[in-house]
């Protein structure tokens, strides 16, 4: 084991130190599937503020905004109820000759494959009233780019037509719409208006709905007035996603409240593909990420492997009928590629690639391949993934042959043309990637976690193929996994800084900043055993540890920029790997650090971790501070408290050489009982304290104990 780190390498601002606020919700964001919603607190939908009913990355209302006898209603509380079931209190201007308001107004708003609205309206005055209930409407059917960039939509004109009680939008072709049905509406242009008299005491109430047309058809609508909402589709999936998933007792509050709500997320961010409603898989995040992302959904997964492993196979089956059959340019697609994004909408101007699925991404393709080998090793039977063989041996030929570009056993990424992303790594912004003076590097460019991946998906084929019954190919994998460690050594160290270059230029030039990808590098097993404490250790310094979480990018470097997107803000599961990395390399006291300064972050937050969020030093800023478009939910930074759970307890299992590991709680954490673990299709639990720990339920019926010394040395929370 390393020798543990000076106590003076964690910068002051550990858990303990400072106090923690949460912040205030200013929208409302519901989400079930590929639709999603986004209001502001009060429940409108303005179009200026990028709000709306998405449905199939396409905008089916750009206006929702009520009114009480000419005025708007003040918003009082919103929140979710469900993922995909939000609550709005408000309530109306004060009526003449009262000395305040007396109209409650309550909004209960599902959203599915549209939208429901039941509107209530409480009379708590000592006389009878009679207003007018206006709600104003229009659809742009905007593509979703074109919304969250602020352009124009370019869908041409919308006609406008009324029906009895219902408002439809529609686009010149057809092919998109929208029906907005509500009994006793009296239809005013473009608003629904209502002109009830509601008693004193009384309530008045009207349901509201919305069915988007997709391609010429009108969509079915997931909560009918007819039957009980509990029994609506996306209430009967959630609450089976529930019942499947395991329970939770967690001396750590803070984290115990964290895993609920990130159960509750990931079950709403599934997306269903009706020919093959058997595969889940998680789109990548609210409200601009909504649709299946390779590297998203790939990370994700492998981190729910222990608590949700059909993600994982849903995952696998998904991408695989997906993978890449051959060459264009314009998609980067390529013989056995693993794609990037699939989009659904009407308008692809604005998708890289130019159309409904984009493959440039450089690292998807070994992460599938290290997905499938994690599930191995968690117990998915090798007869089982063995229908992913043909898909596996592809993405390895990619590797090999399309990756690496120069043959100099570096996979690079160079995109294929200005429809493509430049950076193709999961930093992809256009100025990620750069050295320590600020100069961009040039294409093609080898990252230094995608090498890690590599390695990784080296030696899940090398477990694959044996599973198999293939002890020669496994072997070859086996040396090439090797090699490639050697030879990534040699190339990317940096002594004089002690660490590892975030790239190789295309010139081969080290890209000689210090950054978070390198955790990944510790994560996937890929660094030398000889340096990875040191790596550790400036993972650590104060130019990348905030006391909140690891900044992608050293506040040393000229690039650095706080506010940035990839150039030294902190992405949740980013640090999560940097920790499970310094865990695997024997560094627990790092480990626990980060894992303390993340549990700090989820509580700021309210229990639900953003997308990513600014890298301000935790001592001149003693809360995190909002990255102001971030998602929210978003798939992997709901899966970081499942992974921060599991790298505590230090818990791992390799059913191919049956072993199992679990460690003491640390003193953070608390006494802990997770039940219904899962091991493949065998259910598990494990019971820890400071004093140990025990795995029950699997077929070694033994114990997995602990160093309870361990927990002393961890930091107070």
């Amino acid at each position: 084991m390393t020798e543990p780190a000076k106590t003076s390498a964690i910068p002051q601002g550990t858990p303990g130190h400072i106090s923690i606020v949460n912040f205030p919700e200013l929208s409302l964001t519901l989400v079930e599937g590929t639709t999603f919603c986004v209001s502001d607190s009060a429940g409108d939908i303005e179009p200026a503020a990028a709000n709306g009913l998405f449905v199939r990355d396409t905008r089916v209302v750009s206006k929702w905004r009520l009114q009480i006898d000419g005025a708007p209603v003040e918003p009082l509380s919103s929140f979710a109820r469900e993922p995909f079931h939000g609550q709005l209190v408000g309530r109306g201007m004060v009526r003449a000759g009262q000395p305040e308001a007396t109209l409650v107004v309550e909004r209960d708003r599902y959203v599915g494959a549209g939208m429901r609205e039941d509107l209530t309206i409480r009379n708590y005055g000592i006389d009878a009233v009679g207003i007018d209930v206006l709600l104003e409407i229009e659809a742009d059917f905007a593509d979703i780019f074109a919304v969250k960039d602020r352009r124009a939509a370019i869908t041409g004109p919308v006609t406008r037509a009324h029906t009895g009680e219902a408002l439809v939008f529609q686009t010149e072709d057809g092919s998109r719409g929208a029906r907005v049905l509500a009994a006793g509406a009296q239809v005013i242009g473009d608003a629904l208006m209502f002109r009830p008299v509601i008693p004193a005491g009384g309530t008045w109430s009207v349901t509201l709905r919305v069915v988007p047309i997709i391609d010429g058809q009108a969509m079915g609508e997931p909560y009918p007035v007819d039957r009980p909402l509990t029994e609506a589709g996306p209430s009967r999936r959630l609450r089976a996603w529930r019942e499947a998933a395991p329970s939770f007792l967690v001396g750590n509050a803070v984290l115990g409240r964290a895993l609920l709500r990130s159960q509750r997320d990931l079950g709403a961010l599934r997306i269903e593909d009706p020919a093959h409603p058997a595969d889940d898989v998680v789109a990548a995040g609210a409200p601009w990420f909504m649709a299946l992302f390779g590297r998203d959904s790939i990370l994700t997964s492998q981190m729910m492997v222990p608590f949700a492993p059909e993600l994982a196979m849903g995952t696998l089956r998904t991408l695989a009928r997906f993978q890449g059959t051959s060459v264009d340019l314009r998609t980067d697609e390529e013989p056995g590629r693993i794609l990037h994004e699939v989009r659904l909408g009407a308008d692809f101007s604005f998708v890289p690639g130019g159309s409904g699925i984009y493959y440039g991404s450089i690292d998807s393709t070994p992460l599938f391949v290290m997905l499938c080998g994690r599930a191995l090793r968690w117990g998915a039977p090798a007869d089982r993934l063995a229908e992913l063989r043909p898909a596996v041996e592809k993405a390895l030929n990619w590797i090999v042959e399309f990756g690496d570009r120069d043959g100099d056993g570096f996979v690079e990424y160079q995109r294929g043309s200005d429809r493509g992303l430049v950076n193709q790594c999961w930093k992809d912004s256009i100025d990620s990637m750069s050295f320590s003076g600020g100069r961009l590097a040039s294409t093609p460019i080898a990252a230094a976690e995608v090498q890690g991946y590599v390695y990784a998906a080296y030696l899940a084929a090398a477990e694959l193929f044996r599973a198999w019954g293939d002890a020669k190919t496994g072997a070859e994998w086996t040396a090439r996994a090797a090699l490639l460690k050697k030879r990534f050594h040699e190339a990317f160290w940096m002594p004089e800084h002690d660490f590892y270059a975030m790239a190789l230029d295309g010139e081969k030039a080290q890209l000689d900043v210090v950054s978070s990808n390198i955790g990944h590098v510790l994560w996937s097993g890929l660094a030398d055993e000889g340096v990875a404490s040191k790596v550790v250790d400036r993972l650590l310094a104060p130019e990348m540890f905030t006391g909140f979480g690891i900044r992608t990018l050293s506040s040393e470097a000229a690039r650095y920029n706080p506010t940035s997107y990839h150039n030294g803000s902190i992405w949740p599961h980013d640090t999560a790997i940097v920790a499970a990395g310094m865990a695997a390399v024997g560094r627990r006291d790092g480990a626990e650090a980060v894992i303390c300064a993340l549990i700090d972050s989820i509580e700021a937050f309210d229990g639900r971790l953003p997308e990513l969020f600014c890298g301000f030093d935790r001592v001149a800023r003693p809360v995190p501070v909002p990255y102001p478009a971030a998602c929210r939910p978003q798939a992997w930074a709901a899966a970081v408290p499942f992974e921060l759970f599991r790298i505590s307890l230090d818990l791992d299992i390799d059913l191919l050489d049956g072993r199992l590991q679990s460690g003491a709680a640390p003193s953070f954490l608390g006494e802990v009982v997770a039940d219904g673990l899962r091991a493949g299709d065998r259910r598990f639990r494990v019971h820890a304290d400071r004093s140990g720990s025990r795995i029950e339920g699997l077929d070694s019926g033994g114990a997995a104990t602990a160093d309870a010394a361990r927990a002393e040395s961890v930091p107070q929370h």
